[in-house]
């Protein structure tokens, strides 16, 4: 047995939804560094170095042992939020410390952390 799909039957077009959309939101190009930014939080090993980043700057060393990883895998990973501006890095004498960037993003993912743990 197939599934009836429901279609939208009204004729009434929402022009003030419609027009905020296509003013604000319809730029493709925001909406493709959306889709990024979070593609990038849905792999595993970088939502757990950014959950021991959330109150501590960490070396790899240190990620390494906590994640239970190589330092090679780590830094891969690191170098991917670096990229995407998620972490930025500080040298302090030989270590290089990691951490959230900028307060957004790290305001973002303790959000989703709260929502969850609410739900």
């Amino acid at each position: 047995m197939g599934k009836s799909i429901k279609k939208c039957d009204c004729n009434i077009l929402h022009e003030d939804v419609v027009k905020i959309y296509k003013k604000g939101f319809s730029n493709s190009k925001l909406l493709l560094d959306l889709s990024k930014f979070f593609h990038l939080l849905s792999d595993n090993t970088r939502i757990s170095i950014l959950s021991v980043l959330d109150n501590n700057n960490v070396c790899v060393s240190d990620l390494a042992s906590i994640l239970d990883m190589t330092k090679s895998a780590v830094s891969h990973q690191l170098i991917v939020l670096k990229k995407a501006k998620f972490v930025s890095s500080q040298k302090k004498g030989k270590e290089i410390y990691y951490s959230f960037s900028n307060e957004y993003v790290k305001n973002i993912f303790e959000l989703a952390i709260e929502n969850l743990r609410q739900n």
